[in-house]
Formats: C-alpha cells, sequence, structure tokens
C-alpha cells in the first residue's frame, strides 16, 4: 500500500536483452525506473541477460561492466549475471512472477513473487521489440506497453516495414533488400542490380536492428561489399539505401491506441558523419530540438506521414517515426522507418518531444501504462 489506502499497481519492468542494444536497454530502462513513481507502482525490476536469462536485480545497472575497451557498446551498462532466475508462470491464481534460487540450501525451492498487472517492456532490437516477447506476454495474460506481436515484428524488420510503407503510398529514399543466400550465390549479380539501381553514396544496414548498429555509409563498390558484410553479422538480410544529398533527419514521436497523438518533428543535431552508434549515445555535444527549425507544411507533412506510418502497420501505445528532409526537393520528406520501442535515454527524442508539449517524463510513464491496460482490456475480450 502506497499510502495506507490505495494499492499500487505492480509493474514489471523488463529490459536488457541478447541483441546488440542490450546497454542501450539499460540506460532507457534506468530513466523509465526513475519516472515511475513509487507512491503509485510496486516495481520489480527483472533484466535478461545477454543469453537470454530472466534473471531478478535490486536495481538497473547505470555503469558498464567493463571500462577498459574500445567498443562502444561495452561502454554501455549490462545486466550482471549473479541475480536469482524468474519466470512468468501460469497458475490456477492467474499469471505469477516466480523466483528459481541458484543454491541448493534448505527451503530454497521456487517462490512466487506475485502476480504482475503490467509489464513495461524496455527492450531494443531482436527478441525484445520483434515480437517474441511480446507473443510471451500475451500468452501469459499480462499487459504490456507498446505494440503487439504482428506490429512489432513488421515495425522491426526494416524489409517488411517498408513494403507495408509502399503500399500505404508513404515516400521513401530508394533501396534493394539482400539476402544472404543470394549474395553468396551471386554477388557480382547483385552489386550489378544494385549499381544499376542506386547511386552513392549507399547506406547498408541488417533488416532487423536498431540504434544505427552496423550501419555504415559506402562511397564505392569496395565498401559497399564490405557494408553488407558487416551488416549480415547481424542479419540475414541487409537493406541497402540510396543516401539523400544534404537530407536532415527528423523524428516524431506518437502515443496512443485508437486515438493517435503526434508531436511536432524534432531533430538531433550531431558532429558525426549521420547519426551512428557514439552519436546516439557518447557524443556529449549532442543537441536535442523540438520543434525542429522547419516550415510550418514540412512540420505538418511529417504529422501527417507519421500517423499514416503508425497506421499502416497496426502500431499500439508508442511509436517513433524518422524521417529525412530535403529542402528544396521535389518530395521533401520520405519516411525512413518507425520505431515501436524507442529509446528513453537522455538522448532519446521520443520523451524529449513529449516534454516540450508539456508531458513530462513520470506523466509520459503514467500514459503508457494506461494505454496497456486499455489495450490488454480489449484484446482480453477476443482471447481464444
Amino acid at each position: 500500500m502506497a499510502d495506507g489506502t490505495a494499492e499500487r499497481l505492480r509493474v514489471l519492468l523488463l529490459f536488457g536483452g541478447q541483441s546488440s542494444e542490450h546497454g542501450v536497454s539499460c540506460l532507457s530502462a534506468a530513466n523509465v525506473l526513475e519516472a515511475l513513481d513509487p507512491a503509485r507502482y510496486e516495481v520489480t525490476t527483472v533484466g535478461i541477460t545477454r543469453d537470454g536469462r530472466w534473471t531478478l536485480v535490486e536495481d538497473v545497472p547505470r555503469t558498464p561492466l567493463e571500462t577498459d575497451t574500445d567498443d562502444p557498446a561495452a561502454a554501455l551498462p549490462e545486466v550482471g549475471d549473479d541475480g536469482d532466475t524468474v519466470a512468468l508462470v501460469r497458475t490456477r491464481k492467474g499469471t505469477q512472477l516466480v523466483r528459481f534460487p541458484e543454491h541448493d540450501a534448505p527451503g530454497s525451492g521456487a517462490s512466487s513473487l506475485g502476480p504482475v498487472d503490467v509489464c513495461f517492456p524496455v527492450l531494443h532490437g531482436p527478441h525484445g521489440e520483434d515480437g517474441t516477447v511480446q507473443g510471451l506476454l500475451a500468452t501469459q495474460g499480462v499487459p504490456y506497453v507498446g505494440a503487439d506481436v504482428a506490429s512489432s515484428a513488421v515495425g522491426i524488420d526494416k524489409r517488411q516495414m517498408k513494403n507495408v510503407f509502399t503500399a500505404r503510398g508513404l515516400p521513401q529514399a530508394p533501396y534493394r533488400p539482400v539476402h544472404r543466400a543470394r549474395w553468396e550465390e551471386d554477388r557480382d549479380g547483385v552489386l550489378r542490380e544494385i549499381e544499376g539501381a542506386l547511386a552513392y553514396p549507399l547506406f547498408t544496414k541488417p533488416s532487423r536492428q536498431g540504434s544505427s548498429i552496423g550501419i555504415a555509409k559506402c562511397r564505392d563498390t569496395g565498401e559497399l561489399v564490405a557494408g553488407i558484410e558487416e551488416a549480415f553479422g547481424y542479419d540475414r538480410v541487409a537493406i541497402v539505401e540510396q543516401g539523400v544529398d544534404g537530407a536532415r533527419e527528423l523524428e516524431c514521436a506518437l502515443l496512443g491506441n485508437n486515438r493517435v497523438e503526434v508531436t511536432p518533428p524534432g531533430e538531433v543535431r550531431t558532429a558525426h558523419d549521420f547519426y551512428d552508434f557514439e552519436g546516439k549515445y557518447l557524443d556529449e555535444g549532442l543537441e536535442l530540438q523540438c520543434p525542429a527549425a522547419v516550415p510550418e507544411p514540412i512540420q505538418r507533412a511529417c504529422r501527417e506521414f507519421a500517423r499514416e506510418a503508425y497506421l499502416a502497420i497496426g502500431c499500439r501505445g508508442m511509436a517513433r517515426v524518422d524521417f529525412f528532409y530535403i529542402e528544396g526537393a521535389t518530395e521533401p520528406v520520405l519516411v525512413n522507418e518507425i520505431n515501436t520501442i524507442p529509446g528513453f535515454t537522455p538522448a532519446s527524442m521520443f520523451p524529449y518531444a513529449w516534454s516540450t508539449q508539456g508531458l513530462e517524463a513520470p506523466a509520459l510513464v503514467d500514459r503508457l501504462l494506461e494505454l496497456a491496460l486499455e489495450a490488454g482490456s480489449r484484446d482480453a475480450r477476443y482471447a481464444p
């Protein structure tokens, strides 16, 4: 009880995960936890280790396990491997979070930590943002923040996402998907097709990845080959996208289930060649601005396209939609991608954009949990 009269909502905060965005997830979860009012919420923090084990932690890690490293991703926090294992178990009394101690002391058997009212998955990338965790939560009857299984799967897969956006008539930069099997069978043929259809500079990226991980800017054939090979280190499908000269990157934040709210587009300023991993999370000179300093018709186009992209994949809860803005072009606004679990780090546009609209972090997480319970209540009517 928070004040002796009202029962607090039991929230499972889930973070970490097996993707290369593990550390980013920890940064985001730390900010979500800070925004959750302890008078209203009883929060259980569960980290997913890099090998996929759910482990009970006392707090969200905020500092890296390793400090002496040249790997940018290793400079971020990581879920430790010393906590007890936990799992969601559906019992006759409903779904419970169960602890499995990692020692054999007398009386150290599995024990229930109690029911979960709602889950806030702060997970980025595969095995978290792709519908897998959402499917697990759905089968356990636990409401959760964010997009459902189908929308999550489409949103993270750039190949399928772009197909859906094309069907919706949304403007995009020219691109080509490259399948690993085809690449290994006929590399020269693939290169001829790409260079015949797209103009340098090109960007290569894994189809199912975020935070600019595995992305490369390619100015010639040699760099294109290296970029595709790097992307294949993260996924079996690579996306090759035509670069847009002089483009500015704008982002809109969205909230809602049936009624969708969209912020004005914001802009991230970085000294990096493009908005890469280091620019997003390790650049102390990063600047956020919302609304972006662009003409009103451009702001309006971004908001309209953001709403269309959100509806196109059947999103709910929240998302961030990213754009390229090319001043003076025939099509000045191009849709880049949608993120169904946007970042909550200090350098993330999603919470910043909403704060400029008067929705600070505590109110924002309140709203997200309300939307999750609303969606869970609605979906329960259609349970098999």
